[in-house]
């Protein structure tokens, strides 16, 4: 039985080639991804300063600082403490609602702008911020920007790519999100020698950066040929975008399927109803399934809070932030690039099926030395230390190759013309929800789990390389508005929609 396969695309591969126009639309518009990973990267080196914690979480930093008796792994258990990363991730969900919207009806190009403005805004109140209240008000406006920038920057992404060549570029999203975290951690290894307590400042005031390029760049951006036509009846308008983006006159057979998508979608009044129906149940179930294995990988415990991981196994506050640099940063930067080279020679599924393997038996190293080695007081040895931080360095990079940019990928070229952007924002929703419960619970999880920690996310990583294995077909080099046929001859999902289609039939025009 063949559990998944490649589908050939019969006169499917449009004409076209990689345009100057379409790499710089798409390296402004993947800097929604940029402002993405400088938050993930900023506030897991932010919570572990001290000057940080003793101003806003005075609580954790006493008990870190004078009591001697609480367990390594409890030491930074503090529910204020993870409200404040967290917090973003609930404004984030409820705005990726409204981007759906704007998506929708405005197109792809506000929903960027808008992502943009809001972050920047949150990144000024973060910088002045004087008091916790003021604090986390920051951490929601931070949210609105980054729940409008990954509902449309994805989509923008794979909508502009030719066929071909759209795993590359939809994984410069990706690619962003490791720079950001890159220079999130170097700026913190900066700040945090900062005499007088106040590099922390210029730690969360620097997301201003990234947050001004991306929205003055996105004013720029050209609208993508699949919104005009979705949004507007001027045909010409869209065909004459597709000949730019495509450098060719020729794309005809590409322009009339988009042609026949929007008279689809122009069908559909709502597309939540419509998301839920039968015929879709492979794209539902991929929206729900894909966001929340990215999360329970685990790859937020590394990301979030490393500076903190690398606090409980010994290391110091200096120490901690080069390191998490250096793995965070340089190792899931340059595997994702990787990526990028491959993801479309070797295709999506072989990526998801080698990095589920590398970091699953990452996981149940680093968790056994650690139950082994690491205990409820004093510090593991450096050899042991050495070993795991490797250990970190081999999961990083198969999370950063793998379902790092191939989860933002898959979702984003699955989804036909008319639930597409209700479809996005699923995905988006389903990642903020699971996002935030994992940075809520994570410190107490740590404190009560302890080393097991990673055997429970090494556990999921087993349950989502086998799903991989049996229900994801696979769509490298498949035009996005063809995607469907994918479902109609994959093994299971091909019965589903091939009953829908009986039942369809056999109802009265």
């Amino acid at each position: 039985m063949a559990v998944g396969l490649a589908v050939a695309s019969e006169g499917g591969q449009y004409n076209g080639r990689i345009t100057s126009f379409v790499i710089l639309s798409c390296m402004v518009a993947s800097m929604g991804g940029l402002i993405f990973g400088y938050d993930i990267g900023i506030s897991g080196g932010v919570t572990s300063m001290e000057h940080f914690l003793k101003k806003f979480f005075p609580e954790v930093y006493d008990r870190m600082k004078e009591d001697t008796k609480i367990s390594n792994y409890c030491k930074f258990d503090s529910q204020l403490l993870t409200s404040f990363t967290s917090s973003l991730y609930v404004s984030g969900l409820v705005a990726s609602f409204f981007a759906s919207f704007v998506t929708r009806h405005f197109g792809r190009k506000p929903s960027i702008v808008a992502g943009g403005a809001a972050f920047l805004s949150g990144s000024a109140l973060n910088g002045a911020a004087t008091n916790l209240c003021m604090l986390i008000f920051g951490r929601v406006l931070l949210g609105v920007g980054v729940g409008f920038a990954n509902q449309s920057v994805p989509l923008y992404l794979s909508e502009m790519a030719p066929p071909r060549y759209r795993g590359a570029i939809n994984n410069g999203f990706q690619l962003c999100v490791g720079i950001g975290v890159l220079s999130a951690n170097f700026i913190n290894f900066g700040t945090e020698k900062i005499e007088g307590g106040w590099g922390w400042r210029i730690s969360l005031a620097m997301a201003a950066v990234p947050a001004t390029l991306l929205t003055i760049g996105s004013l720029f951006l050209p609208e993508t040929p699949n919104s005009l036509i979705q949004r507007f009846n001027d045909e010409q308008k869209a065909k004459t975008m597709l000949q730019r983006i495509r450098g060719t006159a020729e794309v005809e057979a590409e322009f009339d399927d988009l042609i026949k998508a929007s008279l689809v979608s122009k069908s559909i009044e709502h597309p939540i109803k419509k998301i839920i129906q039968k015929n879709y149940r492979p794209q539902l179930v991929m929206a729900i399934a894909i966001p929340f294995f990215q999360q329970v990988t685990g790859i937020n415990v590394i990301s979030f809070y490393a500076p903190i991981l690398f606090r409980t196994l010994g290391l110091n506050e200096s120490v901690s932030l080069i390191m998490s640099a250096l793995i965070a940063g340089v190792v899931g930067t340059a595997s994702t690039f990787l990526s990028m080279l491959i993801v479309d020679k070797l295709g999506r599924r072989v990526m998801l099926l080698c990095g589920g393997v590398q970091m699953f038996v990452s996981q149940i190293m680093i968790g056994s030395i650690m139950a082994a080695k690491l205990g409820d007081h004093g510090s593991i040895d450096k050899g042991y230390a050495y070993f795991v931080l490797t250990m970190i360095c081999i999961y990083v990079s198969g999370f950063a190759w793998s379902w790092g940019p191939l989860g933002w990928l898959i979702p984003s070229e699955i989804f036909p013309l008319e639930i597409r952007s209700v479809g996005q924002t699923i995905v988006v929703a389903v990642n903020f929800i699971f996002t935030f419960i994992v940075a809520q619970t994570f410190l107490a999880m740590l404190c009560h789990f302890k080393s097991g920690i990673f055997f429970f996310f090494g556990g999921w990583v087993a349950v989502m390389t086998a799903f991989v294995y049996l229900l994801l077909p696979e769509t490298k080099k498949v035009p996005i508005e063809l995607m469907d046929r994918v479902w109609r001859q994959h093994w299971f999902w091909k019965r589903i929609v091939e009953e829908f289609d009986e039942k369809t039939k056999m109802e009265p025009a």
